[in-house]
């Protein structure tokens, strides 16, 4: 079998990666919270290398995240002969649970992080998941 993966959609949901997270780390929504959970100095200037470093190397994390849940997806719709939006999001959701929650909750949880800071990022993904696989879903494989 040759697994279809749609390069376009695999950009977009990975673009659409970073615009949840400027959202959801704006100061206005939780961006504020999470900087005090996670002990992080908004006040700290970060240099323009380094910020184009941070995000060049989150947006290649984000094509990768992006094209393994497009494969995955397009296995699932195949196996169980589902509608591609069903299965893109309900790949996203056990995905996510499985390799992010669980992993993100393991090294929290022994690096003493709080409970609180935990979730949030676990939210994040959650939200970033779905958009990625709603993307997906729409445009197709």
């Amino acid at each position: 079998m040759e697994v279809q993966v749609n390069y376009l959609a695999v950009f977009l949901a990975a673009a659409s990666s970073m615009a949840v997270g400027a959202i959801w780390y704006a100061q206005s929504v939780f961006g504020k919270q999470w900087a005090k959970l996670a002990k992080v100095d908004m006040s700290k200037e970060v240099k323009p290398g380094q910020m184009g470093l941070l995000l060049g190397s989150t947006f290649i994390a984000s094509l990768v995240t992006a094209y393994v849940l497009a494969h995955v997806t397009y296995l699932s719709s195949q196996f169980f002969n589902k509608d591609l939006m069903e299965s893109a999001l309900t790949t996203a959701f056990w995905l996510w649970l499985g390799f992010t929650a669980a992993r993100l909750y393991v090294h929290d949880t022994f690096e003493g992080r709080r409970k609180k800071l935990t979730g949030l990022n676990s939210l994040h993904e959650l939200v970033t998941f779905m958009v990625m696989a709603a993307v997906i879903g729409a445009i197709g494989l």
